[in-house]
C-alpha cells in the first residue's frame, strides 16, 4: 500500500509538488495523470526514495521511505520513464543484474530471470545483447527488470511510451496481472484510453496539485453529461467571452487567439446559436466535439491535452 500525505517538493524557489495526498491499495491500479511537467515523475520519485520531500510524509507497505528507507525499498519496484537497461549486456544479463541488486541469488533468481523472459515474450532472445532490441522489446525488458523480485507495490511512469502495438498490449495485460496477484501498482500514462481501460482509481495533477480524484465513474460524473467543443481558427478572446455571456449552459475551459475549448451540454443542438455568436468575434475554421469522456474533463480541468 502507498499513503501520500501532504507531499511538497520543491527545488530552489520552484514548487513541483504541492500538499499531494492519495492512498493507493493493494490489488489496485492507481492513475496518476497530467499534462508533461505536472509533477508526476516527481512525486514517483519521492515514493520510491530518489528525491527527498521537502515536506509530508509517505509511507509504503506502513515503512515512511525517509524515516525507514530501505525497508520501504525493499517492497518497490520501479519501471523508470527513461530505460535503465545495459545495451551491451543481454536480456538475462541485464536480469541477473538487477535481481542482485534486490538482494536475489541462486536457483530462485534463475527460476524468476527464467518466468519473466517468458511473461514478456523475450525467452527466445535471452542470451542477445539488447542493443539489438527494437525499442518495443527494451521496453518489455525494462518491465522485467522492474518486476524481477516480485515487488508488493509497482511504480509505473509512463511505461508504454514510443512502444509498438504488440508490445503495448503485452505490457498492460502484464501490468494488469500484477495487480490481479496482489500488487499495488501505481501508473503514468500519456494515453488516456490505457487510464480509462487499466485504472481503478484515477488522480489528475496539474502545476503540482491534485485537482480531481476518484473511480473513471465519479469523475466522468463531474462533467454532468456535458460536451467539450473544440474551436480552432481566428478569435479575439474578450471578444467571445462578451459574445458567449448570453448563452446559457456554457462555460469556456480555454480562449486564445487561435483555439476556443467549450464546455456545453447538448452541443450538438447548440452549435448554430454558437457559431452566430461568435461570429462577430473571430473566424471558425475547425470544429471538434467530444462526447463526455475522461479526456473531456482532463481538458476541461487543465486546459490542455494530457499530451501537451
Amino acid at each position: 500500500m502507498i499513503e501520500v500525505q501532504e507531499l511538497r517538493k520543491q527545488f530552489g524557489d520552484f514548487v513541483a509538488v504541492k500538499d499531494v495526498s492519495f492512498i493507493a491499495k493493494p490489488g489496485e491500479i492507481f492513475g496518476l495523470l497530467g499534462p508533461n511537467g505536472a509533477g508526476k515523475t516527481t512525486t514517483i520519485g519521492c515514493i520510491s526514495s530518489l528525491i527527498t520531500p521537502t515536506g509530508g510524509h509517505i509511507r509504503v507497505m506502513g515503512h515512511d521511505v525517509v524515516g525507514d528507507g530501505i525497508a520501504a525499498r525493499r517492497s518497490i519496484g520501479v519501471v523508470p520513464q527513461e530505460i535503465a537497461l545495459y545495451d551491451d549486456l543481454s536480456a538475462k544479463e541485464n536480469l541477473n543484474y538487477w535481481a542482485g541488486a534486490q538482494g536475489m541469488r541462486g536457483a530462485k533468481l534463475r527460476e524468476r530471470i527464467n518466468d519473466v523472459l517468458e511473461l514478456t515474450g523475450l525467452q527466445d532472445r535471452a542470451k542477445e545483447p539488447i542493443k539489438q532490441f527494437s525499442g518495443g522489446m527494451k521496453r518489455r525488458l525494462n518491465f522485467a527488470c522492474g518486476i524481477i523480485h516480485q515487488p508488493r507495490v509497482l511504480l509505473l511512469d509512463e511505461p508504454t511510451v514510443g512502444v509498438d502495438p504488440q508490445s503495448r498490449m503485452r505490457l498492460l495485460e502484464l501490468v494488469r496481472q500484477q495487480a490481479q496477484g496482489g500488487a499495488c501498482v501505481l501508473y503514468t500514462t500519456h494515453y488516456m484510453e490505457e487510464a480509462e481501460s487499466l485504472c481503478d482509481q484515477l488522480a489528475i495533477i496539474d502545476h503540482g496539485n491534485i485537482i480531481a480524484k476518484g473511480t473513471l465513474a465519479e469523475l466522468r460524473a463531474m462533467l454532468a453529461e456535458r460536451d467539450l467543443l473544440r474551436l480552432t481558427g481566428v478569435f479575439r478572446p474578450d471578444a467571445v467571452r462578451e459574445a458567449l455571456r448570453p448563452l446559457a449552459g456554457i462555460e469556456i475551459v480555454q480562449a486564445d487567439e487561435s483555439q476556443l475549448a467549450l464546455s456545453v451540454s447538448d452541443a450538438s443542438h447548440r452549435l448554430p446559436s454558437i457559431f452566430e455568436a461568435i461570429n462577430s468575434a473571430g473566424e471558425v475554421r475547425g470544429t471538434t466535439l467530444t462526447q463526455p469522456s475522461l479526456e473531456t474533463l482532463f481538458i476541461k480541468l487543465t486546459g490542455k491535452e494530457l499530451r501537451e
